[in-house]
């Protein structure tokens, strides 16, 4: 059972930057697909970026390309969505995934919030 636990999130400013981690344990992340999604108040949640194991692809939505960057560390077990240029329409609980043969794994959400 691969266990991923969310870190990073907090309150910015719009313009700010934050960097969310994504800690997995009880498996090898290089196996595995990553992704992060979001939920805002009221909405369903959307996949936000993803990529697979080996990184050759990478999806970003399109309100958060160009802004926000995913990326990995296999030998640490970590992953990382790096925020720059928050919105406050960037506001949600921010959830990271990794799946593998079949089976999808979350973490328990971290939110960020982006106000003035």
């Amino acid at each position: 059972q691969l266990l991923l636990v969310e870190s990073g999130g907090g309150l910015v400013q719009p313009g700010g930057s934050l960097r969310l981690s994504c800690a997995v344990s009880g498996g090898d992340l290089a196996y595995y697909d990553i992704g992060w999604f979001r939920q805002a108040p009221g909405k369903e949640r959307e996949e936000v970026s993803c990529t697979s194991t080996n990184d050759d692809t990478v999806y970003y939505a399109p309100g958060v390309e160009g802004r926000f960057t995913i990326s990995r560390d296999n030998a640490k077990n970590l992953f990382f969505l790096s925020m720059n240029g928050l919105k406050p329409e960037d506001t949600a609980v921010y959830y990271c995934n990794a799946a593998w043969a079949g089976r999808t794994f979350w973490g328990q959400g971290t939110q960020v919030t982006v106000s003035s």
